[in-house]
Order: C-alpha cells, then sequence, then structure tokens
C-alpha cells in the first residue's frame, strides 16, 4: 500500500512505549520525498535521519525548541489523511477493542483490515 495517507507498514509495541523509538524502523526501506509526522516526532535525530535519506522534513518544531524549523504548512495540511486512516481502521471491533490475546494475532488482523480499508 502506498498511497498518500495509507501506513505502509506496521510495528506493534506496548502502550507505554512513545512512537518516536520505532520511527526510524518504519523508515528503513523507505523512499520518498517528504515525511510529515506530528510535534512527537520533532527530535534532531529523526530529522537529520530523514534528511540523510535525501527526504525533507515536515514536522512542526516543539513549542521548547530553541530555535524554531520552518514548516510547509501547505505539505503538512496531507497528514490528515492518515488521522482519516486511522480512524477508519478504529471501525473495525477487533482492533478498537483489542479481542486478540497474541501480538501476533492482533497485527494480522491489522493487517487484514488495512487491506480491506485500501479495496474500498
Amino acid at each position: 500500500m502506498d498511497g498518500v495517507g495509507t501506513p505502509l507498514s506496521f510495528v506493534l509495541t506496548g502502550g507505554e512505549v512513545n512512537d518516536i523509538t520505532q520511527a526510524l524502523t518504519l523508515l528503513k526501506d523507505w523512499h520518498g520525498t517528504h515525511v510529515i509526522a506530528d510535534k512527537g516526532y520533532d527530535s534532531n535525530g529523526m530529522v537529520a535521519a530523514i534528511e540523510q535519506r535525501g527526504a525533507i522534513a515536515v514536522i512542526p518544531s516543539r513549542s521548547n525548541r530553541k530555535q524554531p524549523r520552518e514548516l510547509d504548512a501547505h505539505v503538512y495540511k496531507e497528514r490528515h489523511l492518515i488521522e482519516c486512516w486511522f480512524n477508519k481502521i478504529k471501525h473495525f471491533r477487533r482492533v478498537f477493542s483489542r479481542f486478540e490475546k497474541k501480538a501476533k494475532n492482533f497485527l494480522s488482523f491489522v493487517y487484514l483490515a488495512a487491506l480491506l480499508i485500501e479495496l474500498r
């Protein structure tokens, strides 16, 4: 799946794990021109990793950043597409209720639900 706003892959972690810890894992085999993310991904290391791949980091600066980076607001508006996608996947009861006890089974159903959303 590679449409704008469609996840390319998933990494399942515990609920207490910060999202940025898995960001580089998700970007490992990714090739593109822009990485659009929210303020939670604003770190010097993350921006540097994105720029090493030849992409542009479209991530708003956190309020406590001493030197805020410029943000292309027009491109950042596209982030709503992934938020809409997460809203769609929550319509699947097995995802939002986490019926599956094992992580492998849950992640398999997330992939199945993603496929069904993509085929609509």
